[in-house]
């Protein structure tokens, strides 16, 4: 059983920079792929990035390369997704994701309860 919880979420401008952070319980973080996703109001869930469980692989949606990176810090038990020059089009609630797939999304995978977004123009 593993549990995951996000945090670092809020109201900014268009232009500025949010860090979000996914802390994992348990002792075999380093085991999982983690990936973050998100979903708009009305809107269906969209992946966003992936990091491998070592930490020396990732992959992002095309909306946000150049923008956001995913990184990994496995003695912390902490997933981060640094996101800059933020858009409106970012809003959505943020959704952490381990798993044992580094780009499939399984059944058998653990969720985060979600953090806020908002981007303000």
């Amino acid at each position: 059983q593993v549990q995951l919880v996000e945090s670092g979420g809020g109201l900014v401008q268009a232009g500025e920079s949010l860090r979000l952070s996914c802390t994992a319980s348990g002792r075999t973080f380093s085991s999982y792929a983690m990936k973050w996703f998100r979903q708009a109001p009305g809107k269906e869930r969209e992946f966003v990035a992936s990091i491998s469980g070592g930490g020396l692989s990732t992959y992002y949606e095309d909306s946000v390369k150049g923008r956001f990176t995913i990184s990994r810090d496995n003695a912390k038990n902490t997933v981060y997704l640094q996101m800059n020059s933020l858009k409106p089009e970012d809003t959505a609630v943020y959704y952490c994701n381990a798993g044992s797939r580094w780009l499939q999304v399984q059944p058998s995978d653990y969720w985060g309860q979600g953090t806020q977004v908002t981007v303000s123009s």
